[in-house]
């Protein structure tokens, strides 16, 4: 009797022991809820996609889209690049963080003339990617590549062309959504914010009056040009509240202007993008008188930023470059800001790696220009 009373008293603990670990794990399905299979979003073309996931593979086609998914740490699913990303490029600092690029596979050119066109699909198909992200595609045109390649395409973008827009911040939730890095695409989005509302507060009482006219000349749009190339809407001048030139002409983006016009404004500060110094040198050897007739040459007031497009805008030295044009337009304002350090701080944040010192070596950035 006593060992029957013992083994029914052992079969009641056992069944009130699985009794709990099925409560256990009902509660846990109820916190967590089914593991994912699938994911949909609404991309920047306005299209919804659905996507299987985990996803594991992915390509990345057209100008600035490699560059948001190195902010979001997800270089790690590429299976293939543009070989314009293969090789290397001292004007993008999420390509010179990850030399590892250059050795995987090719999937097409890549470069401004990829905006809107039909990937190279035998080269595609061939590394078998789970999501194509692609930049600046129209609605239909990667609704068709989407239906003929039989692979999700998921359209981003950085917004207008060659210049910061927040519209950026929708294609970086969207890429994070479909690679489970929500979470990294909001600690991104708030380090910008953050960055701005830092710079914008440092200048937001200077005095009409105090602000210097300046100038930003050399800025890339589809490849390199000089001094005449400029931005009314340049970020780096935005956010620290400067005096733009270009805003006499106009309010909004990328424009082109003649070097009478230049003359004319004749501003007290001029800039240069380094990816345009180049062609601004050979163009001085060419054109010393012109150069020598501008106030800010006169008085040894020329300075050179790091580039601010290439394939596209690098967002993370768009804000150095900021922190640096602040420095020389309000000094006593950016008096605890250690140029240096605080670009090892942005770069190191957002692509994992320090290279201003490489940056400032290879285009002699953050320094004052003697002619």
């Amino acid at each position: 009797m006593q060992m029957e009373a013992l083994s029914r008293s052992r079969a009641g603990c056992l069944a009130f022991l699985v009794l709990l670990i099925l409560i256990f794990f009902l509660m846990s399905c109820e916190k967590t809820g089914p593991a994912r299979t699938r994911v949909t979003v609404t991309d920047t073309a306005g299209r919804t996609v659905e996507i299987p996931v985990p996803v594991e593979r992915i390509i990345c086609i057209a100008p600035g889209t490699l560059r948001l998914i190195s902010y979001l740490e997800e270089t790690g699913k590429l299976v293939g690049v543009e070989s314009l990303e293969r090789k290397k490029s001292r004007g993008r600092p999420y390509r010179m963080a990850n030399p590892k690029l250059a050795e995987l596979t090719t999937i097409g050119l890549g470069g401004p003339a990829s905006i809107n066109g039909e990937p190279d699909l035998e080269k595609v198909l061939t590394v078998r990617p789970q999501v194509i992200f692609i930049s600046y595609m129209e609605k239909s045109k990667a609704e068709a590549l989407q239906k003929k390649i039989g692979i999700p395409v998921v359209v981003l973008t950085h917004g207008r062309f060659a210049t910061f827009d927040t519209r950026v911040y929708d294609s970086l939730r969207i890429a994070g959504k479909v690679l489970d890095a929500g979470d990294r695409a909001k600690k991104v989005i708030s380090f910008i914010e953050m960055a701005r509302k830092d710079l914008e507060n440092r200048t937001r009482d200077v005095p009409i009056t105090e602000k210097p006219d300046v100038y930003i000349g050399g800025i890339g749009f589809k490849g390199l040009h000089g001094i005449v190339s400029t931005d009314a809407d340049y970020v780096p001048f935005e956010w620290v509240g400067a005096k733009n030139s270009a805003k006499k002409i106009s309010y909004q983006s990328h424009v082109f202007i003649d070097r009478e016009t230049l003359l004319k404004w004749n501003p007290d500060i001029l800039f240069i993008d380094g990816g345009g110094l180049k062609p601004i040198i050979e163009d001085y050897e060419k054109r010393p008188e012109f150069y020598r007739a501008l106030k800010a040459v006169k008085n040894g007031k020329v300075y050179v930023l790091a580039p601010y497009n290439n394939y596209v805008t690098n967002i993370g030295t768009a804000i150095v470059d900021a922190y640096f044009i602040g420095k020389i337009l309000y000094p006593r304002r950016f008096a605890d800001v250690d140029v240096g350090g605080k670009a090892d701080e942005i770069y190191e944040f957002l692509i994992g790696k320090t290279v201003f010192k490489e940056i400032k070596r290879n285009y002699g950035a953050f320094r004052k220009l003697e002619f």
